[in-house]
């Protein structure tokens, strides 16, 4: 624009050239947020995941149940197979004892020593121990008293084993039976 011209001029025609004005930017409102509608179905599928995970976790778990009940189903139906087998061996030994024709004391003495042993050794391998508590102090969780008897020994003292008892692994699987000492008066 020239000093001559006057605003006026410029809004009859006289317009001299120049540079049009950039208007300030308005920026145009873009929605960055996802609508309603969209985050609802993202939290759908974000829920349906979770579900489906918890239910293959219930699942599996009730697998790994279920499997140790069968575990336990199954060493409880063996448990004693170990010691049935080593049993067979005795068993064996007293049918061929039986089997023999012409025995004589003797003999039929060592084929009974010979089986003991046997039953012996498949009572160690299985940890079933013996209870011989002769002289021992009485304990109500490993001996069962018959009676007492007038003894020399302390009171309480075991004096007389009628039936032996076994340990299984450290666990009274039947207590000896025995005769405890009186207290002397």
């Amino acid at each position: 624009m020239s000093n001559n011209e006057t605003p006026q001029e410029n809004l009859l025609g006289n317009e001299a050239i120049t540079e049009p004005v950039a208007e300030p930017a308005v920026a145009e409102h873009t929605d960055t947020l996802p609508s309603i509608e969209e985050q609802f179905r993202a939290l759908e599928l974000k829920a349906a995941e979770h579900y489906d995970a918890w239910l293959r976790a219930k699942a599996e778990g009730e697998n790994i149940r279920r499997r140790a009940q069968e575990d336990i189903s199954k060493a409880h139906k063996f448990a004693v197979e170990k010691f049935a087998d080593e049993l067979l061996a005795v068993k064996d030994s007293l049918e061929a004892a039986l089997a023999v024709p012409e025995q004589t004391v003797d003999s039929f003495k060592s084929g009974v020593e010979l089986t003991l042993k046997q039953l012996v050794a498949a009572f160690e391998k299985n940890a079933l121990i013996e209870v011989n508590p002769v002289g021992e102090k009485f304990d109500p969780h490993k001996h069962q008293a018959i009676g007492m008897v007038d003894s020399e020994q302390e009171a309480n003292t075991v004096v007389t084993v009628l039936q032996k008892g076994y340990l299984i692994a450290e666990r009274t699987l039947r207590p000896a039976l025995v005769m405890v000492a009186k207290a002397k008066p």
